[in-house]
């Protein structure tokens, strides 16, 4: 089954949606869908012209392509277990939190807080992320705890703040204090980043770029070789009598 959901033009200046209905269950299960645009309660069709094709005989098998003026659309993809949204558009923030499956497809750039609390599943984002990609909301303490975010720009800042689990891979650069207290799964930034892991007690840092301020309660262990590439490997933070791993290119103010 294709779900294909087109952004009606607002008669109004365009207000935030929140969208955590949109997931491929609610559409097999049928159930009729209200979403908020502000604090007016809205049904889908007062929103999205929308085209259904095709069946499914599972939620695995339901597909949901949004598109239009998609950035105002928060919470999409929220507890997904299955299936495949695509975007062609910007996210609005908090898509895919909580989500243990299924993928979502991000052909834009995508707001703050993508994949928090995330359990499973692939998160593809081909523009940039906004500020806590993958991290924990501010009243926890667990960010992403399992699956995959995959970023093909940039990243903000506090990116992975206290990863649990799973991996967040950043082809550009990060914000400042990314994988801020990680815990556990992997990191990986392609490009630049700037005091990365403070609080780390565990998981693993991979910088390919230039770290910049890096924290001085690391502990150099050596070096190591990637892809034939030459890195310096640290272990921390020892402020936290951390046993993390932090492998980076190069470091600066150190």
């Amino acid at each position: 089954m294709k779900v294909t959901l087109s952004m009606r033009i607002p008669k109004n200046p365009p207000i935030p949606v929140e969208a955590e209905m949109i997931i491929p269950q609610s559409f097999y299960q049928g159930i009729s869908i209200e979403l908020y645009e502000g604090n007016k309660k809205r049904g889908l069709e007062e929103i999205f012209d929308v085209t259904i094709e095709g069946e499914a005989d599972s939620p695995d098998e339901v597909e949901i392509v949004l598109c239009g003026d998609t950035g105002r659309l928060k919470r999409v993809g929220q507890k997904m277990g299955s299936g495949k949204i695509t975007i062609f558009g910007d996210a609005g923030m908090h898509f895919g939190n909580f989500m243990s499956g299924g993928t979502i497809t991000i052909h834009g750039n995508a707001g703050s807080w993508l994949g928090s609390g995330m359990t499973g599943g692939l998160i593809t984002c081909h523009g940039d992320a906004s500020h806590f990609c993958g991290a924990a909301y501010r009243i926890g303490c667990k960010g992403m705890e399992g699956g995959k975010i995959e970023v093909y720009r940039n990243s903000g800042d506090f990116t992975a703040g206290y990863l649990s689990g799973g991996t967040i891979h950043i082809h550009g650069r990060s914000g400042d204090l990314s994988g801020v207290g990680l815990r556990s799964g992997e990191l990986l930034i392609d490009g630049d980043s700037e005091r990365v892991c403070g609080g780390m007690t565990g998981g693993r840092c991979i910088v390919s770029g230039r770290v910049y301020d890096m924290l001085p309660t690391f502990e150099k262990k050596g070096t190591v070789r990637i892809g034939g590439k030459k890195f310096c490997r640290f272990e921390g933070d020892m402020a936290n009598n951390g046993k993390g791993e932090l492998v980076v290119s190069s470091f600066f103010n150190y």
